[in-house]
Order: structure tokens, then sequence, then C-alpha cells
């Protein structure tokens, strides 16, 4: 019953979600880079290591630079070796392990207490210790 559910489903034509168009609409220069060459935004990180005239920039003498330079070069940021999706999914696992190390000692490895913890009388003491019952007039001077 429930495989035919699924088919039934599945048989239904959906409407697509976003609407594809045969020619990709023209690219426009941006206007703020008054003609200034629009290079691919890639990290110079993912050029290969040899085969450059400056080899700690990973870039040849002369070459036009990129208009985000300090972002795409090679004292930019690093590339995540790892995707995001991937790493969030770690530390959450590693959070979680962390937790649930920390409940085990806490439920199974603490101890109890070896004695009767204190009760006083009247309230804890708090009259004779000078809690608020033992001053009401320090109350109404604080208005």
């Amino acid at each position: 019953m429930l495989s035919l559910v699924r088919r039934q489903l599945a048989s239904r034509a959906r409407p697509p979600l976003a609407r594809c168009y045969a020619t990709p609409a023209p690219k426009q220069p941006n206007p703020q880079l008054d003609g200034y060459p629009e290079l691919p935004d890639v990290s110079h990180q993912y050029r290969p290591a040899l085969g450059w005239q400056d080899k700690l920039l990973r870039r040849n003498f002369g070459d036009t630079v990129h208009h985000h330079e300090e972002v795409h070069s090679m004292w930019g940021p690093d590339i995540p070796g790892v995707p995001p999706q991937q790493a969030l999914r770690q530390f959450l696992i590693a959070a979680g392990c962390f937790v649930a190390a920390g409940l085990f000692m806490r439920a199974y490895l603490v101890p109890e207490r070896p004695a009767i913890p204190r009760e006083y009388p009247f309230g804890g003491l708090e009259v004779e210790l000078g809690g608020d019952k033992a001053n009401p007039e320090a109350e109404s001077t604080d208005e």
C-alpha cells in the first residue's frame, strides 16, 4: 500500500523550482571597474606551485592584478581543506562527545557526599545572620 502511494506521488508532474532559459543573459560589465579587466574570482592557492616567475605569490611579472588581490593572493585567507558542512558536522560531533563525557562523569563518576548538608531553623537563620527580614527599614530607604 505504501509503495503504491509513493508511486502515485512520484508520477505527479511538479512545476519547476526555477525557470531555465535556453540562453543566459549577457553579462554586463561592472561600472565600478571603469574598463579594468574582470578576472575570475579564483584564489592563487589553487594554482600549481611551479612554473611562476614569482614563486612566492604564484604569478608572473607584468600580470594584471585582480581587483580583489588581497583576498585572492597567497597571503589571503586560506582555502579550507574540508567543506563547511562537513566541518560543522565534525565540530558538532566533537562538542557532543565532550558534553556526553561530562554528563557521564557527573552522573557515574562523582561520588556521593559523605555528609548530610546542614539545616538551620528559622529559614536558614535569616534574621540572626542579618538577612532582609532583619533590616526592614533598609529596603524603604533605597527608594
